[in-house]
């Protein structure tokens, strides 16, 4: 037991920290680390380790990077982006352009990759048209956060979410989708009173056409995957065998090579969450596991507010996926598991807003952006924290 909550306490300090100190070991190396540790110290047989990994969300993952980067390398999103924002002719349109664009193809496609299509494009508008960049950046990485908790492939935490508690699409969808939408309308509305010079004086703009390159065979190719895919989602068909068959009939192709595609999958993140499976695995499988059912009753996890604010608050010393798997056994333990998962669904994305490094989205967003706009810890947090509070109250009001 002592063994197995060391490993586990080591690997998730690394998760926090980011590096492990003094050596080259990133969150990845350490989930590895941590998982074969489990398996060398006999906390874990090779077999039950086989046994924890949750192969139906590495499968939904991996099927969903495919379809992506198929949209993505088609120049899909770089095209509708570009249509919309040539259409927003005021300084307030153009903000809610860019929130409702991340926001709703976060809520399919996975918030991060919005943030790598947005971001340059937001860049280039905001010098051409002379405007603050900030809030429209901040725009992209919290309108893919909050449009994100939607659907089960919104976000990787959402995707184990949905794969632990066996909640279908739909159901997921018809429970976070309101809080999703209502979360946009705040941030619109709080981004225009934050930075109310920016917009308090609305010239119109005028955004010149912008030629986007677009491979139009692989375009209706993977609009029509899509498309499919996202109907028998809703059609109550199995996520991860559908993203999966998806996935493969796209490799199928006579003018791209599959190499080109292998680049765009985060194999790096496929691994981490093996190891993560691994080392809670190896906490769950000691005596402390008898001991959850009265932890979660000893901090009330079963309310709402206190489910919420702990998800908010571990997601953002370890990020989001670990904490969900820190929350995996307890919420076994509560009176209502499928309320608990909704809950922690909700909270730990939301959550996400609410520092720079709350979310991967915000650290690619302020990465790619550093060159041309320099948005601070201090900044961000001027947005972030008013409006994860409010959001997160939403969604834990419309849930309770």
């Amino acid at each position: 037991m002592l063994t197995a909550i060391a490993i586990f306490t080591v690997t998730y300090l690394v998760l926090a920290v980011g590096r492990l100190p003094g050596f080259r070991v990133d969150r990845t190396a350490m989930s590895i680390i941590g998982a074969t540790l489990m398996i060398a110290c006999n906390v874990l047989s090779i077999q039950d380790a086989y046994a924890a990994i949750d192969y139906s969300t590495i499968i939904l993952l991996f099927g969903m990077m495919i379809v992506v980067a198929n949209l993505r390398l088609s120049g899909f999103f770089a095209a509708v982006s570009a249509w919309v924002v040539e259409h927003a002719h005021r300084p307030i349109l153009l903000l809610s352009a860019i929130v409702l664009v991340s926001g709703f193809f976060s809520a399919f496609f996975v918030n991060d990759t919005m943030c790598l299509v947005l971001t340059p494009l937001v860049l280039e508008i905001t010098r051409v048209l002379r405007r603050n960049p900030a809030p429209y950046l901040l725009a992209v990485a919290m309108a893919a956060n909050i449009g994100s908790v939607a659907t089960i492939t919104g976000n990787p935490q959402n995707m184990m979410i949905g794969s632990f508690s066996g909640i279908g699409y739909r159901e997921f969808s018809a429970a976070l989708a309101p809080i999703a939408a209502a979360g946009l309308v705040v941030l619109i509305a709080l981004l225009a009173l934050i930075y109310r010079r920016e917009f308090r004086q609305e010239p119109a703009l005028a955004a010149e056409h912008r030629p986007v390159h677009v491979d139009r065979v692989l375009l209706w190719k993977s609009l029509l995957a899509s498309t499919g895919i996202v109907a028998l989602f809703f059609a109550g068909w199995p996520v991860s065998k559908v993203a999966l068959v998806a996935g493969a009939l796209l490799l199928v192709t006579r003018r791209r090579g599959p190499e080109t595609i292998y680049r765009e999958i985060d194999w790096s993140l496929l691994v981490m969450f093996i190891g993560l499976f691994i080392v809670v695995a190896g906490v769950e499988r000691t005596a402390l596991s008898s001991e959850l059912s009265a932890l979660a009753a000893r901090f009330h996890l079963q309310r709402t507010a206190v489910l919420s604010a702990g998800a908010a608050v571990l997601s953002n010393i370890v990020s989001n996926v670990p904490a969900v798997l820190v929350f995996k056994p307890l919420v076994m333990h509560l009176p209502d598991p499928r309320h608990a998962w909704l809950v922690l669904a909700m909270s730990a994305t939301l959550a996400g807003n609410l520092t720079v490094l709350g979310s991967v989205a915000n650290v690619i967003v302020i990465e790619r952006a550093r060159r041309e706009a320099s948005i601070s810890f201090w900044e961000y947090a001027k947005a972030g924290i008013p409006v994860t509070l409010l959001t997160m109250t939403i969604g834990a009001w419309l849930l309770a």
